[in-house]
């Protein structure tokens, strides 16, 4: 036993038992981080990293960092101590934790994902041997092994977000990340003086935007991606907050949402950079709601796990409505559409164009680059295999087939 270690070293046959029970474990570890990933984010204090997307992922990134080094650290020395994993993941939540104004006083998230570890190592532990001598001997070791393992880890993530305080102390970043904070909670704030912190007018019309990356090797697109998305809404200025490592929030002087053609068209190939923009709103209330909106489009992709890269919330509002609850949102799409959900992705595109031309078949045809009785005969087609016709449920049609293709990422 080495000085820092508060319990004995296991015997061999318990050590083979640890290494062999963590290997089997580590090839398991999708369905253990499921189970974390949901314990760490059901306490109601941590919704503000539950609803947002790339915080959630730095939270799975950092569960599932320190769930495979407790592992691999348990088969190369089996019920030893085991030292905090101090990589990337820890390194990017302890940013995020700071630039979100969040804290890390409070670790219920820690516990709740320690009982869930505890409960599925324990289960594994009473199937690998019916030796009492050596059951005791395994879940008293592992059991001090993981419950000092989340207590350093924990105390590390403290110091980390320690030095990223120091590090932004007194940075302009945070201050406009308070200041816009407040206003999104509809705080009693002079326009004037927030005005002058943000370096950004709250009057006239506001189009809030949240731009993301998936991975944060392309966090390098965030800024060129930003500026594109400014252009696109024919801007020459906006407001950036920084987000977290891998998220920047904007906000743009303009009155009118581009499509989402003109910006994938001016985003190019980027294939890492996905945007979420809100309705236009004005005034300080605006500003809130305008972002308010970003978000839930934000959270609706995350929701449906869907690969849309752009998404409008004026073009998805109905279909974040709908699909709060899944099961009931896929309920939905298979009463309303019949045969035509499984049908060809190009009835699908036909419908909701024939519905963005106004219902008028001539510009539809013209859209898509096909004859008027090309036009004809799939709406007939469509027509056949709707539980009832088109004419007689276009809003429903088209909510349901809006979901199916936001959900498929088209």
């Amino acid at each position: 036993m080495t000085p820092d270690q508060l319990w004995p070293d296991a015997s061999d046959p318990v050590r083979r038992l640890i290494r062999e029970l963590a290997e089997s474990m580590l090839t398991r570890s999708g369905e253990v981080v499921a189970d974390l990933t949901a314990a760490s984010l059901r306490d109601s204090r941590y919704r503000a990293i539950a609803d947002d997307p790339v915080l959630a992922e730095a939270d799975a990134s950092l569960t599932v960092a320190n769930l495979k080094h407790w592992l691999t650290s348990n088969i190369a020395e089996p019920g030893r101590r085991v030292a905090p994993a101090t990589g990337s993941a820890m390194r990017t939540y302890a940013r995020d934790v700071v630039l979100r104004g969040l804290t890390t006083d409070d670790v219920a998230s820690w516990r709740s994902a320690q009982r869930v570890g505890w409960k599925w190592w324990l289960a594994a532990c009473f199937k690998a041997t019916d030796d009492a001598e050596q059951l005791r001997e395994l879940i008293e070791i592992t059991g001090n092994s993981l419950a000092t393992f989340v207590d350093d880890s924990i105390e590390e993530l403290a110091a980390h977000v320690g030095r990223v305080r120091e590090e932004f102390a007194g940075g302009s970043q945070l201050q406009r990340y308070a200041t816009v904070e407040l206003l999104l909670q509809g705080a009693d704030i002079a326009p004037s003086r927030a005005e002058a912190q943000l370096g950004y007018a709250l009057t006239g019309s506001h189009i809030g935007v949240v731009v993301w990356v998936d991975s944060e090797q392309d966090v390098g697109l965030l800024e060129r991606a930003s500026e594109q998305v400014m252009r696109a809404c024919d801007a020459d200025r906006r407001l950036t907050v920084v987000a977290g490592t891998a998220a920047l929030w904007l906000w743009i002087p303009a009155k009118a949402t581009p499509t989402a053609a003109d910006l994938a068209e001016r985003l190019g190939r980027r294939p890492g950079v996905r945007v979420a923009l809100g309705r236009p709103a004005a005034g300080m209330s605006g500003f809130r709601r305008t972002h308010m909106d970003a978000a839930a489009a934000q959270r609706l992709l995350a929701r449906l796990d869907s690969g849309l890269s752009i998404v409008r919330y004026e073009d998805v509002h109905l279909v974040d409505l709908l699909s709060t609850d899944l099961a009931s949102a896929d309920q939905f799409v298979a009463d309303v559409l019949g045969e035509l959900k499984d049908a060809s992705p190009v009835l699908h595109q036909t419908v909701l164009t024939y519905v963005d031309e106004g219902l008028n078949r001539t510009s539809t045809a013209e859209r898509l680059y096909t004859h008027r009785n090309t036009i004809d005969r799939r709406l007939a087609r469509i027509d056949e295999l709707l539980p009832k016709p088109f004419a007689r449920n276009p809003i429903e049609v088209t909510a349901a087939l809006t979901l199916l293709s936001v959900r498929g990422g088209h």
